[in-house]
């Protein structure tokens, strides 16, 4: 059988179900033809965009990282920070889900200027401009991750995917090489710029007249195509946000020499967007507990936002994550383990360093007078967790299976993960109960650390660029929020060293993020040391000991991810990165 037909043929396979490929539904087999007269159809091109992004479920890939280990044997990820990632075994792979993501879209741009959206015409205009914008955004967004988990050095050049701005067919020529990363960067900041320009800043309904765009008299027709029914679509906002999250890649040392990205146009691009939530003055409260915070997230079922979060996912009543997460004494399996290591990257409760004499720590009281975000992100021995405030005992000696190596449920290093989880969750079978849960796609925390992370490199810890505040100024609002004792004594004394104010920033990037999937892509982009081994706490009669967990085994071309080995096999333009 001919490759391309093969290709085509695995692709499309991929993305039905068993049941479908015995009994294939009618719409497997229609023509695009059929689109044009039913918009529901020829949307459904454009939401194959949304359901391939990565972030509608949690990774959990700091596993391969100095942050966590798993008690799960078999978890890919712990497996590949062990030795075993290579290009035929790659967890981190997005290829195949963001280049057929990217398909999708290359079809439904082609084509949506000739499906009958609306039978009134200037109804019709807007739909085909907002629903190509959202096209537009989504294969910005999915460039992105191609980027992130597969461009890499090849022979001397940085390299990214093969860039494909067409629908390809089995008449296509599939044995592309892959474009420069600039390209690729620059076709994702082309793709961003033409959203912005289509789609609406948010999708609100409108009742003044004077916010009608140019040319539009009505005001029910605006609110029809951009009204709130459109809420977590890509919208100008969201687009603004991936074009920050973007350009901090590319101005990052790993990418900055290829990439012409500067870190005052990556600070410009989260400013940008950091202005529109209100400078300073947006960062919210509460912004470092979302997942706890219990009345925002009972009232987001309308499809608007609590104050952290620009954009999510669905909310459902669930217990998963807790199932997997809790201590076995609270009915869980444990999964995932924080390190000793992340564990020492959190300051005493003065904000000084605990490797720093003024921060009073004493390492056989190891968890008093710490940053609050302790307590509240990880479960350390004696701490209390679930729906009864229940101890829990982490400790070598202790009498229970939450100790550390029990079972094979049991923590690993000492710690449990306590962030992310509800607390109100009931997992004992006579009484098990369910909450709702959500995953952030974008946190403005996470906004507010790039422009932190930005600034500081382009105008120092001070400087203010045209934004009227300075990366001090931001790191000084997370930390006060986080309960770090007033006045910050030690972020006071770094205030004018940029070199400090860098390795301050990345650890609170490191804590503020824990768990929801950066420290893996952040270790990379930075160029910072990824063998650093993971250590856990043994506690014995109340005295602590730190323990090797487990070894990190990667290679200094690791600083890249691969190109698919079966990719390389069929493709003989694909060239691999470095060592691979």
């Amino acid at each position: 059988m001919n490759n391309k037909i093969v290709y085509i043929l695995i692709a499309f396979l991929g993305l039905t179900s068993c049941e479908d490929l015995f009994e294939p539904a009618i719409e497997n087999i229609r023509d695009l033809e059929d689109a044009y007269e039913e918009a529901t159809y020829a949307e459904g091109l454009l939401i194959n965009g949304y359901i391939r992004i990565p972030t509608l479920n949690w990774s959990f890939n700091d596993v391969a990282t100095d942050d966590a280990v798993s008690n799960d044997i078999n978890n890919a990820y712990r497996q590949a920070a062990t030795g075993r990632w290579a290009s035929n075994y790659d967890p981190f792979t997005q290829w195949q889900r963001s280049r057929s993501a990217i398909q999708y879209l290359n079809i439904f741009l082609t084509e949506a200027d000739n499906v009958e959206w609306a039978t009134d015409p200037d109804i019709k205009e807007l739909y085909n401009r907002r629903l190509k914008g959202e096209a537009y955004g989504l294969r910005a967004l999915h460039m992105y991750y191609l980027l992130q988990a597969h461009s890499g050095e090849a022979e001397g050049n940085l390299l990214g995917v093969p860039l494909v701005l067409s629908p390809e067919t089995p008449d296509s020529d599939f044995n592309i090489p892959r474009d420069t990363f600039k390209n690729c960067f620059n076709q994702l900041l082309s793709d961003l710029d033409r959203a912005e320009q289509m789609l609406a800043l948010d999708f609100e309904d409108i009742t003044d007249p004077s916010l009608l765009p140019s040319g539009l008299t009505d005001i029910n027709d605006y609110n029809r195509v951009f009204g709130e029914r459109g809420r977590q679509r890509m919208s100008g906002r969201i687009a603004k946000a991936i074009r920050a999250q973007a350009t901090l890649l590319a101005a990052s040392p790993a990418y900055s020499d290829a990439s012409g990205i500067t870190w005052q146009q990556a600070a410009n691009s989260a400013g940008a967007v950091l202005a529109l939530n209100g400078g300073l003055g947006g960062l919210a409260p509460d912004g470092h507990t979302w997942y706890a915070n219990t009345s925002q997230i009972a009232a987001l079922e309308t499809g608007s936002n609590p104050p952290e979060i620009l954009w999510r996912g669905d909310v459902g009543n669930s217990n998963n994550l807790e199932a997997e997460h809790f201590p076995p004494t609270l009915f869980g399996n444990g999964r995932l383990n924080p390190t000793q290591n992340l564990v020492d990257a959190f300051s005493a409760a003065n904000g000084y360093p605990i490797t720093d004499p003024a921060s009073n720590y004493d390492p056989n009281d190891p968890y008093t007078n710490r940053d609050p975000r302790l307590r509240t992100y990880i479960l350390v021995n004696g701490a209390t967790a679930g729906v009864n405030n229940s101890p829990v005992v982490t400790a070598a000696d202790g009498t229970t299976n939450d100790a550390l190596n029990a079972e094979a449920t049991s923590t690993r290093t000492g710690y449990y993960m306590r962030k992310l989880l509800r607390q109100d969750v009931n997992l004992n079978p006579q009484t098990t109960t369910q909450q709702l849960h959500y995953v952030p796609r974008i946190r403005y925390t996470e906004l507010y650390l790039i422009y932190a992370e930005a600034a500081n490199e382009a105008f120092g810890p001070l400087g203010t660029g045209s934004f009227g505040f300075s990366a001090y100024d931001v790191i000084a609002a997370i930390r006060s929020r986080a309960g770090i004792t007033q006045p910050d004594a030690y972020l006071e004394s770094i205030k004018s060293d940029e070199a400090a104010m860098r390795d301050l920033i990345r650890n609170e990037r490191r804590l503020e993020l824990c768990f929801e999937g950066f420290r893996f892509w952040d270790l990379r982009r930075w160029g910072l040391d990824l063998t650093e081994t993971a250590q856990g706490v043994s506690i014995e009669n109340g005295t602590p000991q730190i323990i090797t967990v487990e070894p990190r085994n990667y290679q200094d071309y690791m600083q890249y991810g691969p190109v698919p080995y079966s990719e390389i096999l069929k493709f003989d333009a694909l060239q691999q990165n470095q060592g691979w």
